[in-house]
């Protein structure tokens, strides 16, 4: 049955953005409004190239100008613009935006209401608030690389931007969203995401081990990385699984599942002698048998263990599958092109998705009432 209103409503419909932002972290996070529903206006300078590849998802169902900032004509145009667009996203290092005199002073001057949000690497106010930098750079400033990865081999190198995403732009968009909140009450503001500050945020469960327990974060040292059996083993053929079966229903599945229900016991001791034998044997199983082996044996006991994907495999999961996480997109050329969906869903809402990303400029003529410059 069809959800109820589901057709008829978009979540953020009354919002309208002013996205400056390039590359990951404001790109992501008005991608995210945009699916909820916002009327998301991208702002690219004339020339814009997509050098990384992905901004037909990135900028899916947004629209798009084209001003050079640096003309006193675009400048006018953005403050004409900020009178219907309430909400501005900027990602260029502090200062920039008031040079150009669009920071958030001389906007809020022309609509009070503003909701203003400048993502940056370091924030606004501090000794590194101009010093450049990159996601792998605010990890480990915020200490979350230090005790990631192995003694032996160093820090993890992600496949994922960490800071750029669940840093930078998820806090954006929550930061945004109470804005808008706030803003029913009293007035608009502006919102200083650090991605570091973000990441450093991140360190939730251990943090406290050193701040109220004086534990140096090591690598290897915790529970959860790499410090315990929760890790990743090797199958015969060369493929990992993950185990993470912490609670002792898992654990006892996880021993039965690999034929040796005798190490539940040597499990569930306390000593760091039986934990290194317990891991040992998990990993010596794992080597016995390969990737497909073990999923067909794991299918039947929930012990928390999983196969390690890659993405191609990710995509064809049934799970993610059933769950829709595939979509197609209207690519502006009668056709389609997969991306990743928006993954909120309610009992209201389903997102529409409009279109692909356009090119830089494509709605000129419609918003500036001027040709793709």
């Amino acid at each position: 049955m069809e959800r109820e209103g589901a057709r008829l409503m978009t979540l953020l419909t009354h919002l309208k953005v002013l996205d400056f932002s390039t590359l990951l972290p404001g790109p992501f996070a008005t991608l995210m409004l945009a699916d909820l529903g916002a009327d998301v206006l991208k702002v690219e300078r004339p020339g814009a190239k997509d050098s990384w590849g992905v901004n037909q998802y990135l900028n899916r169902s947004k629209k798009s100008i084209t001003l050079d900032l640096k003309q006193s004509e675009s400048i006018e145009s953005v403050k004409n613009l900020v009178k219907e667009y309430d909400i501005v996203i900027e990602q260029f290092r502090p200062g920039v935006m008031e040079r150009l005199g669009l920071g958030y002073e001389a906007l809020k001057s022309i609509n009070p209401k503003l909701i203003y949000c400048s993502i940056t690497g370091f924030g606004q106010t501090g000794p590194y608030k101009d010093r450049p930098g990159h996601d792998i750079n605010y990890i480990s400033i915020a200490g979350l690389s230090g005790y990631s990865g192995t003694k032996k081999d160093g820090p993890a190198k992600n496949g994922t931007q960490i800071a750029d995403l669940a840093g930078g732009s998820l806090h954006a968009v929550i930061g945004i969203l109470s804005a808008v909140i706030h803003r029913e009450r009293t007035g608009g503001q502006a919102i200083d995401i650090s991605m570091t500050d973000c990441s450093f945020a991140l360190n939730a469960i251990s943090a406290p081990l050193n701040l109220q327990g004086g534990l140096e974060l090591e690598p290897e040292k915790l529970m959860l990385n790499g410090g315990s059996f929760y890790d990743f083993y090797e199958t015969k053929d060369g493929r990992y699984f993950s185990v993470g079966s912490l609670e002792p229903p898992f654990r006892k599945a996880l021993c039965e599942a690999i034929g040796a229900p005798e190490l539940y016991e040597l499990s569930m001791k306390s000593n760091e002698e039986s934990g290194i034998r317990f891991k040992t044997a998990i990993r010596l199983a794992f080597l016995e048998r390969d990737f497909h082996e073990w999923q067909e044996i794991f299918a039947d006991f929930e012990a928390c263990a999983e196969p390690v994907l890659t993405f191609t495999e990710a995509a064809e999961h049934p799970h993610l599958k059933e769950r829709g996480m595939i979509v197609e997109v209207p690519d502006g050329k009668g056709n389609a092109q997969k991306q990743i969906a928006c993954p909120i869903r309610t009992s209201v809402f389903t997102p529409e998705y409009k279109h692909a990303g356009l090119r830089p400029g494509q709605n000129n003529a419609e918003i500036l009432r001027t040709p793709n410059r």
